[in-house]
């Protein structure tokens, strides 16, 4: 057994409180930034430094708007029904994966539009970046003694003093899930040069696996069951199918080329 004790808040200046949590978050954006501007630097991405700075906006308000109003609408509506100035305080926690992806979709989308850029192939590095951010987001879901796992008495469960019992330790599960992900689209990346890789197979990539191992390991989750699955398992389920579709359909030849010796 081992005993989440962390605190969640790393330091107080007054009313402000600075926490893991936050800090996790502010370190995946910085990480993307380095990485946008690493692959423009070698080419890869075909974007100026101006429009560069621009991209990471709209991505950080893409992913924080989206992310909180799919937990506010879907996850916790009640709660924030009668505390509706809490809808603001994102840096407490309360930020959904599903939301923030497609919020995230959207405004890389109306970026591309808006500076008439390629959507697929901005989308295709992004992913590398993003993966790496998600998988410490985890860490600070754990830092922030939220989302839990289903009671087990394996040696390793998650005894947490909030919550009874001890738990799968499903945030680190998830961080594992999201670090092996973002090795195998580093992977894709590495080779998207050499290989003739289209734009596009990177990110159905990113979608389909995130999704396919999210829905696994929500069998893990403590969470509300509708008819016989949790809510991200069915937003997974819609997440995977439309991802194999395209896969299928467009990037056969993609697949031959990755997985030829």
């Amino acid at each position: 057994m081992i005993n989440n004790t962390i605190n969640p808040i790393l330091a107080s200046l007054g009313p402000f409180q600075i926490r893991y949590y936050g800090l996790i978050y502010a370190l995946g954006f910085i990480l993307s930034f380095f990485a946008l501007n690493y692959f423009r630097k070698k080419r890869i991405l075909k974007i100026s430094e101006d429009k560069l700075y621009d991209l990471i906006l709209y991505v950080i308000a893409g992913d924080i708007i989206g992310a909180r109003l799919f937990h506010v609408l879907f996850w916790d509506f009640s709660y924030y029904f009668t505390h509706p100035l809490q809808i603001f305080a994102f840096w407490n926690g309360g930020l959904s994966f599903h939301g923030g992806l497609l919020g995230i979709i959207v405004a890389v989308y109306i970026f591309s539009k808006k500076n008439k850029l390629k959507f697929l192939q901005i989308a295709d590095i992004l992913t590398i970046p993003a993966t790496l951010g998600l998988a410490l987001g985890r860490l600070a879901n754990f830092t922030n003694h939220e989302i839990y796992g289903t009671v087990t008495d394996l040696p390793f469960c998650i005894n947490d003093s909030i919550i009874e019992g001890c738990r799968h330790p499903y945030q680190i599960y998830s961080f594992i899930k999201r670090m092996g992900i973002f090795a195998w689209l580093f992977y894709l990346i590495s080779i998207k040069q050499n290989k003739k890789v289209i734009d596009g197979f990177i990110f159905w990539n990113f979608i389909f696996f995130m999704n396919l191992g999210r829905f696994i390991l929500d069998f893990w989750r403590e969470d509300i069951i509708y008819f016989g699955l949790v809510a991200g398992q069915w937003l997974s389920l819609v997440g995977i199918a439309i991802s194999l579709v395209i896969l299928v359909k467009y990037y056969k030849k993609s697949f031959k080329q990755v997985l030829s010796i």
